[in-house]
């Protein structure tokens, strides 16, 4: 049996030279004064041996709990060394399949396609918030509640749209890797109402359904000009950006189809909004006053302009809506969130809807037709959630997936 001491005061000679420590272990002596330790067996009448680091690295006690170690494996009819391969294979591909690794090739094939601020911010998440505690996980075994607990410490710190944006972001990763073959299912869909509400940005929204249908009977009975109330109107209907719905165009909705088509001012991406029967009926009824004009919604002062950037935000504060309660561009995060957690569909179809040019987790550039039919399905349902809303009619939450399948 080897001792510290007679390890240390081993010396190289001219050839390589074993020193037993018994139970099929030894010390190697190599002629430049290394020291190896090395553990010889057999397994199915071959002789063979396995490495057990380098001494001092490895000392005496740890060599031989690695030797026990693998006197175990042999006493259960495992091979060491082919062990000990299949470990290193394993563990390079869960490091080669980690969620940052994932995360990373995702944003690699997809940010090129985003407005480069975007790009940063959601790099800028990544980095901060979500790779320091769940990045270093393979992507397959991020459970629910360790997902839950990295989005807890971003709202903790009042940073709840972030949170928000986070679970959205990983959402998109964890698809990507079921796509790609990494993973088999997304984590983040657990998760939908365990987060509070969140606006998008500072903008005031109603995501309480109750209160959203005593907002949607207070637009409805305003009676200012034609213009602004068919403004006010469309815009909880289509929830797209302040600005692209007052510089709407006649020239860009198509009656044959039943849908509004431009390039969104943001991303600059060609878009595609799938207008329900609610929100055709409302630009019916305007047509015949301002469709012989380039824009939908005219300036009262001159019809070559469209309608001011403050005139729905005028017409709301005229009825008592204040910006601590509502704002226009609030009907987006008013929309992101009941769609998801009251109507039950999938957060990548109602992340297309709103144009924030995020590819499908199939790994597909942006486009404007990407979720199409699901979209349509999705604007018609919306639409007649809010009509029952302000009917102040009951309304059954829709848990299932209602979008249908997003691959």
């Amino acid at each position: 049996m080897l001792t510290d001491t007679a390890i240390r005061n081993l010396k190289p000679k001219e050839a390589a030279y074993k020193v037993s420590d018994g139970g099929g272990m030894y010390l190697l002596v190599s002629p430049k004064g290394g020291k190896w330790w090395r553990y010889k067996y057999r397994f199915e009448h071959d002789e063979k041996c396995l490495s057990l680091g380098v001494y001092p690295n490895i000392s005496l006690k740890d060599a031989r709990r690695l030797r026990d170690e693998a006197r175990q494996l042999l006493a259960k009819g495992i091979d060491p060394s082919e062990n000990r391969k299949a470990l290193k294979s394993a563990n390079a591909e869960r490091a080669a399949n980690s969620f940052e690794v994932v995360a990373r090739e995702w944003y690699a094939k997809h940010s090129p396609g985003w407005a480069p601020d975007h790009a940063q911010r959601v790099l800028r998440l990544f980095e901060r918030d979500i790779f320091p505690r769940i990045g270093g996980r393979p992507v397959a075994d991020v459970p629910a509640p360790d997902l839950l607990a990295m989005l807890r410490r971003i709202e903790n710190r009042e940073a709840l749209d972030t949170a928000h944006r986070a679970r959205s972001n990983c959402g998109q990763v964890f698809r990507y890797a079921i796509a790609t073959g990494r993973a088999q299912r997304d984590p983040s869909a657990d998760l939908r109402g365990a987060l509070p509400p969140a606006t998008e940005g500072h903008f005031a929204a109603v995501t309480e359904p109750k209160l959203l249908g005593e907002l949607l009977r207070k637009l409805d009975a305003y009676l200012g000009t034609p213009v602004v109330m068919a403004a006010l109107r469309l815009a909880p209907l289509a929830f797209v950006r302040p600005k692209e719905l007052r510089t709407a165009e006649w020239s860009c909705i198509h009656w044959d189809t039943s849908d509004w088509r431009y390039t969104t001012g943001k991303t600059k991406t060609p878009h595609i909004v799938p207008l329900a029967r609610q929100a055709l009926a409302i630009l019916r009824a305007l047509q015949p006053l301002t469709g012989n004009g380039r824009y939908v919604f005219p300036c009262e002062r001159g019809a070559g302009r469209p309608m001011s950037d403050n005139a729905v935000l005028a017409a709301m504060r005229s009825m008592g809506i204040t910006k601590e309660v509502m704002t226009t561009h609030g009907f987006r995060a008013t929309a992101r969130t009941l769609l998801e957690e009251e109507l039950g569909f999938d957060g990548h179809v109602i992340e297309q809807q709103l144009a924030h040019a995020v590819p499908d987790p199939n790994g597909r550039a942006y486009n404007r037709t990407a979720f199409l039919d699901q979209r349509r399905k999705m604007m018609q349902v919306w639409a007649d959630y809010l009509d029952k809303l302000k009917a102040n009619v009951t309304v059954i939450p829709l848990r299932a997936n209602a979008a249908g399948p997003t691959g």
